[in-house]
């Protein structure tokens, strides 16, 4: 998570590749499904800032960037680091009285490059559904046009031109700009080096598996939820007899196994569980204890699944767990912990605005352990019971005075809501 900047912090933008008018198609339709049209937004304004050479800007203000945009600070930062997070921005701050930002734009992947990465693929799915989808990679095919009656008579270089001398000094070019493309990043939950030391070398050549390959394997990992044990097999059912992993059959081979597991459904983000480095370290046999192991475990898929008691999450349901997980970057735990205190406070309902609000409050509050959130829901359910019964003046969360489906829970589910509060301590 980023410092927040201030209004009067200076920032200028530096272009990292070469941009054009085609980029901007593909930005509109393939990233804006993913990430927003407000990131997209900032993304053409930070384009606009450009100088005419395109490739820096002059110095800005953030508060007359904000100001144009039309948003608050807190959406500028949601909108920057969706960017980032899809390779799109790099961000440098200098710390001073007043913070300089240096910004760095690059390039969007080419369609080819998009529609075979796996997350921003599985993702653009994911946002606009099978009929949408498949429109769009109608968009970007290749026109197909039967070339076996036709010969090739084009010339090659050397047919039309001359060779002459020229005393090039090594490396002079270093510096010109190219076409620039910045990776999208994860965390990865396996141990590829341990995974790659349990694959036998008769089978697998493991010098051969460069950079490339275990990024797509990081990610492949990342999108379909495999363990260490999962990823190994699916590797040695991958393997050519060259001892090299076919990409298109390991891609095959994992969403194979998934369906498998998931009886036909499509991988999407709603089925990650927390982050090992964000559990709690506490072993103990207490209410408490079991509470956090629950809530840690459980995907918010299968927890919402759960406390519903339905074989299968509406779209709605599906899509706004999305939303908490992929906009709102919330942590699988902290998504578990945000559903079972609202569907507590809202009549077993799940109104959509009314949990954004919820979760952006607890994604400024920096909440990603399950620990945390269950403390910051305590604190915000007996602030909202006291402010039944106290002065107007009480300070609340702002969320607490939007109007919401089912102000008030049920006696019964008030009673389960206390005691669920109480092993909380």
């Amino acid at each position: 998570m980023h410092d927040a900047i201030v209004s009067k912090d200076i920032y200028v933008v530096l272009n990292k590749t070469i941009l054009n008018e085609s980029d901007r198609d593909i930005l509109v339709t393939l990233y804006q499904p993913v990430i927003g049209s407000m990131p997209i937004n900032l993304y053409f304004t930070l384009w606009s800032n450009l100088d005419k050479t395109r490739v820096i800007s002059g110095e800005y203000l953030h508060e007359q960037l904000i100001r144009n945009l039309g948003i608050n600070i807190s959406t500028f930062m949601e909108s920057r680091e969706k960017l980032e997070a899809v390779g799109l921005l790099k961000t440098y701050v200098k710390k001073d009285t007043v913070n300089n930002y240096v910004y760095e734009l690059y390039s969007p992947l080419n369609p080819y490059e998009f529609f075979n990465n796996p997350l921003l693929n599985t993702a653009l799915y994911t946002n606009v559904g099978k009929s949408e989808y498949k429109k769009l990679v109608k968009c970007y095919e290749l026109p197909k046009i039967d070339l076996s009656d036709y010969k090739d008579i084009s010339v090659s270089f050397s047919d039309v031109f001359e060779s002459v001398a020229f005393n090039q000094t090594e490396g002079l070019y270093d510096t010109i700009r190219k076409k620039s493309i910045n990776n999208v990043e994860i965390i990865p939950d396996i141990d590829l080096d341990l995974i790659l030391s349990m694959i036998p070398d008769e089978v697998l050549n493991k010098k051969g598996i460069t950079k490339e390959m275990k990024d797509f394997i990081y990610k492949l990992s990342f999108i379909y939820n495999l363990k260490n044990e999962d990823v190994k097999e699916l590797l040695s059912d991958s393997v050519t007899l060259r001892k090299t992993i076919d990409r298109d059959k390991l891609r095959d081979n994992c969403l194979r196994y998934y369906s498998f597991e998931n009886y036909g459904s499509n991988p999407t983000i709603i089925y990650r569980t927390q982050p090992e480095n964000l559990r709690s370290s506490v072993k103990s046999t207490s209410n408490k204890a079991k509470i956090i192991y629950m809530f840690e475990t459980t995907s918010p898929h299968d927890f919402l699944v759960a406390k519903t008691g339905v074989s299968s999450l509406s779209k709605s349901d599906a899509k706004l767990l999305e939303h908490l997980m992929i906009d709102l970057d919330l942590k699988a735990g902290v998504v578990n912990v945000l559903v079972d205190f609202v569907l507590k406070i809202n009549n077993n309902k799940l109104t959509p605005k009314f949990v954004e609000a919820i979760a952006l409050q607890w994604k400024r509050s920096n909440i990603e352990t399950v620990e945390d959130a269950m403390s910051i829901a305590k604190k915000e359910y007996k602030s909202r019971n006291e402010n039944k019964t106290s002065s107007a003046s009480k300070v609340t969360p702002k969320w607490m005075n939007k109007t919401i489906e089912s102000e008030a829970a049920d006696p019964d589910e008030e009673q389960k809501m206390k005691d669920l509060l109480s092993e909380f301590e």
